[in-house]
């Protein structure tokens, strides 16, 4: 293999295992909209409190093993309660109102969040443990760091278990129906409000997931919800209702990120793979304004 060759794989296999690590991220959007039609803009400020929830535990005394489990359980259950509370308290009185009104409620949740946590948590960067090995894996010319390895396993069995349960479950299939015609749904007896309630509670489960991945491979700060907008690319490439889409758009930006700074950023001196992933989003929702797999609506007027 030649040494031009081992740079592209290594780049090809960094960009892969990040880019799985972005769809983790994505899939939150993703599942909110699949069920409710509206748009999370809070979801970085998601995985931003669940990182620092997860952070404080694992910081506890006790064996490493044992926190670190503890602050994954503790990290879904505040996560998981926080989705079925801004739910009922702040979203359900929407129901039935305009999507912008959920989208903007969003937004002012996001300045909420970021507000609040430092008077809570405090400003510091935190660690986040995980009892994993520090040394490198090596994956033919690739050297990965373990976390990245563990973030690409559990985004590939999430999108296993989502995509089954939304296309096979009794349960998926209303929230699918949910999601088309709230009115109709209520018609045919499905109750909105409760699906709206499971879809924020699996929003809080993959933000909790997120959080505890992306908080132990950059540590935990206010500046982590920032990978929330990162991850917008993603979800407007792949289709905002498309959970495949969100898999295969994390990858396509992953591996985008990891060509640009192994390939351009020696030749502009850095910063090419911040801008790159929304310069391709442009480009395709030039020809595809739904995205790779987005679902294509069509109004008649």
């Amino acid at each position: 293999m030649s040494e031009d060759f081992g740079f592209f794989i290594a780049l090809m296999l960094n960009g892969v295992s990040i880019g799985l690590m972005y769809s983790l991220i994505a899939l939150g959007f993703v599942l909110v909209y699949k069920a409710t039609d509206a748009i999370n803009f809070a979801q970085g400020e998601f995985v931003m409190m669940a990182a620092l929830v997860g952070a404080v535990v694992a910081g506890l005394s006790g064996p490493p093993v044992v926190m670190a489990i503890a602050a994954v359980i503790a990290t879904l259950a505040v996560m998981i309660g926080f989705g079925f509370g801004l739910e009922r308290v702040v979203l359900r009185p929407l129901l039935g109102r305009p999507i912008v009104a959920v989208i903007m409620a969003t937004i002012g949740l996001a300045a909420v969040l970021r507000g609040l946590t430092p008077i809570i948590f405090g400003g510091e960067t935190r660690a986040l443990p995980l009892p994993i090995s520090d040394d490198p894996i090596t994956i033919g010319p690739a050297t990965l760091p373990p976390i990245q390895v563990l973030g690409a396993g559990v985004a590939i069995l999430l999108f296993v278990c989502f995509s089954w349960f939304f296309k096979k479950s009794r349960m998926g299939v209303a929230m699918r129906a949910v999601a088309d015609n709230q009115q109709v749904a209520q018609a045919m007896g499905i109750n909105v409000e409760r699906y709206f309630a499971l879809a924020w509670a699996m929003g809080g489960i993959v933000a909790a997931l997120s959080g505890i991945v992306w908080g132990s491979m950059l540590g935990v700060d206010v500046q982590i919800a920032v990978v929330g907008l990162k991850v917008f690319p993603v979800v407007i490439l792949g289709g905002l209702d498309s959970i495949g889409g969100a898999l295969v758009g994390g990858l396509i930006i992953g591996i985008v990120e990891s060509l640009a700074a192994g390939y351009l950023d020696p030749y502009v001196g850095g910063g090419t793979k911040d801008f790159a992933p929304y310069l391709l989003m442009i480009l395709v929702l030039m020809f595809r304004p739904y995205g790779i797999f987005g679902k294509r609506q069509i109004e008649r007027v």
